[in-house]
């Protein structure tokens, strides 16, 4: 058709002096290149045996425009982009590009753009761009697949248009939203499976077996990893889910073991996986940050460990960063790289992850990380737990630590912070928890350490005490009586452990009844603390709060409260106003001093008090609890409302 000096539609034969085309030109008497449609490309995978049909609702409903699934390598983001080509038949080209670099990405193009203008282009750029220009004009209907793009910035200038007739799926390990979502465009996150869809897939290849769901738990519900152990488990005689999964947890055994091996899913093939995605992520600014900080966070919770605890000082020196800055950027390189998340500020990893980034640290390497880890976890633990999520957090990442450090948090010694979770656990309550935890602790602790290690002994105390707290006053005695002996004969009568030892002797005899004698015993210890520590030591001061506790439970309250109210004046002078020993010592004051009969003056003193646990403790902390309880009962011995 012409008009004026326009030409549109494809042009051949005799040339002509045209003011502008609209379509392809020809010169010459040769014939037309012919378009190759319909054509399906032969490199879609293979959808696998049992495979689970994932819920991603921007495919089903795509018509034109794009999805970039962005996921962890192993989820099953080539699956599902797979799963989804073969099920798309109403299209005329379909298209799958492996797009692993650019050269990888403009090859694949050049080809389909012989398919679609009937010649081959020698140039792979030319050819790309050809083919992006068939894209956005066509109005044949087409799909086209990228994936495993390992880097947006390979797709700079070769992103398609879709157009009013085209589909682009994109697969990618990288989590840039910036960059992979536009207005045609959706990034849409690709998880591991549900629970029901791993038991789904387990059962669709080994049949109606025992065991899968503890075995797709053991695995974080990952796809690629399903895939490997389920294929170890159907290929070798007499191995069910049950011994895999007790084959896991009791040898600790590799993944290159835990995975099958010299066929078609190969043994590394899970670490190799991530081997490019840590590579990738160590690579971005701060260059060879990121795969330290990965190795740090294996050894942690991976389903939730704190920023505060990744940006502790001991982490930063582990890095070798200067500041919390470089390390939360090491962190955005892992997220962009889709090996960790965020919630919040609490970042999560895969176990497997964690379990591929272990394998390849030496024994070295992995006695310097644990210790790292768990300096930063005691520089993180707040004094006051004011926040008891907080607080359970730090001890789920210290029982992860534990258990991946194997023997290395007990060399020389055992490190602190395995007592400051038990302790944290007592303290918010869990009293039961903390005898267990500590009982437990006795058993490591004796295997490495001997039984006249001060560590051994320190955790026989803490069992006695919160046996004691627990409700067996009487045992806590008799534990604690049992320990001094050792104490005296390994540490010797001045060492601050013995008289420790003594204080509790005391303070559980008292509990178990016999207060006057225990008030007898601490007055015996506090010439000696006095003696040996000097008359501000904590210690010191605590003991004289135990002689006016069990003076009081002995018979007198008014004497109590007035021991009590010299020693408030020395610990605000030493700990000051909002210490935890402080605020203990105005509760007990108010305690005998209700006792002693004046409980107007004690329901005052506990309404001050819960002013005070409120704005440092929190609602919820059991001592803030505890107050209330407190502040009601005297109140209504007094005779006054709530108001009052």
């Amino acid at each position: 058709m012409t008009d004026g000096n326009r030409l549109d539609g494809d042009v051949s034969g005799t040339s002509a002096q045209i003011g502008s085309v609209q379509g392809s030109v020809y010169f010459g008497a040769g014939q037309r290149p012919v378009e190759r449609l319909p054509h399906r490309s032969g490199q879609v995978p293979a959808v696998v045996d049992g495979f689970q049909p994932r819920s991603v609702p921007e495919l089903e409903s795509l018509v034109t425009g794009g999805v970039v699934l962005s996921g962890m390598g192993g989820v099953g983001k080539t699956q599902t982009a797979a799963d989804y080509a073969n099920r798309v038949r109403d299209v005329e080209l379909l298209g799958w590009v492996t797009a692993a670099s650019r050269s990888n990405l403009l090859s694949g193009l050049a080809e389909l753009a012989a398919t679609v203008l009937g010649s081959a282009i020698d140039d792979p750029e030319l050819a790309a761009k050809c083919f992006l220009d068939w894209c956005a004009t066509t109005s044949r209907k087409w799909l086209l697949v990228l994936d495993d793009v390992s880097d947006p910035a390979d797709l700079e200038q070769l992103w398609p248009n879709t157009g009013t007739s085209g589909r682009l799926v994109v697969t990618t390990r990288r989590h840039e939203k910036l960059v992979l979502q536009k207005q045609s465009r959706r990034m849409v996150p690709l998880d591991v499976f549900t629970e029901s869809e791993s038991v789904n897939y387990l059962r669709g290849v080994l049949g109606d077996v025992s065991g899968v769901e503890d075995l797709a738990a053991l695995l974080g519900h990952l796809p690629l990893a399903l895939s490997q152990a389920a294929a170890l488990i159907d290929m070798t005689p007499g191995m069910t889910c049950e011994s895999y999964t007790d084959n896991w947890r009791t040898r600790r055994a590799s993944l290159a073991e835990l995975f099958p091996e010299g066929w078609s899913g190969p043994g590394d093939q899970i670490a190799t996986t991530w081997a490019v995605s840590i590579n990738a992520a160590d690579a971005l600014p701060p260059a060879q940050v990121a795969r330290p900080m990965l190795e740090v966070m294996s050894l942690l919770d991976p389903n939730g460990i704190p920023l505060s605890v990744l940006t502790a000082q001991p982490i930063l020196d582990y890095l070798s960063v200067a500041n919390a800055d470089l390390a939360a950027r090491a962190l955005g390189a892992l997220q962009r790289l889709n090996l960790i998340t965020f919630t919040g500020t609490t970042a999560r990893v895969h176990a497997l992850v964690q379990h591929a980034t272990r394998d390849q640290l030496s024994e070295d390497q992995l006695a310097l990380l644990a210790h790292a880890a768990a300096d930063a976890l005691i520089a993180s633990w707040p004094e006051i737990e004011r926040d008891t999520e907080y607080g359970a957090t730090l001890r789920t990442n210290t029982t992860a630590l534990a258990v991946n450090s194997g023997q290395h948090l007990w060399k020389p010694d055992g490190h602190v912070v395995l007592f400051q979770a038990g302790n944290s656990l007592g303290g918010a309550g869990l009293v039961h928890a903390a005898l267990t935890h500590f009982e437990n602790l006795y058993s490591t602790a004796h295997q490495h350490l001997g039984s006249d290690h001060p560590d051994t002994l320190s955790t026989r105390s803490n069992i006695a005490y919160w046996r004691g707290d627990a409700g067996d006053a009487t045992g806590a005695a008799q534990a604690f009586t049992e320990l001094l002996t050792d104490r005296l004969h390994i540490l010797g009568p001045d060492h601050p452990h013995t008289l420790s030892t003594r204080s509790n002797i005391a303070d559980w005899r008292g509990q178990a009844g016999d207060a006057a004698g225990a008030a007898q015993a601490l007055a015996e210890l506090l010439t000696d603390r006095l003696r040996v520590l000097g008359p501000d030591h904590p210690h010191t001061l605590s003991t004289r709060s135990n002689i006016a506790r069990w003076r009081g439970h002995a018979g007198d309250a008014a004497g109590a409260a007035q021991a009590l109210a010299e020693l408030l004046t020395d610990r605000l002078r030493i700990l000051g106003p909002d210490h935890p020993h402080t605020l203990t010592n105005r509760n007990n004051i108010a305690y005998w001093q209700g006792h002693a009969g004046d409980a107007a003056g004690a329901a005052k003193a506990f309404a001050e008090l819960l002013d005070d646990r409120l704005r440092i403790l929190g609602p919820d902390h059991p001592d803030t609890l505890l107050t209330l309880r407190n502040l009601a009962q005297w109140r209504e011995q007094a005779g006054v409302d709530g108001e009052g």
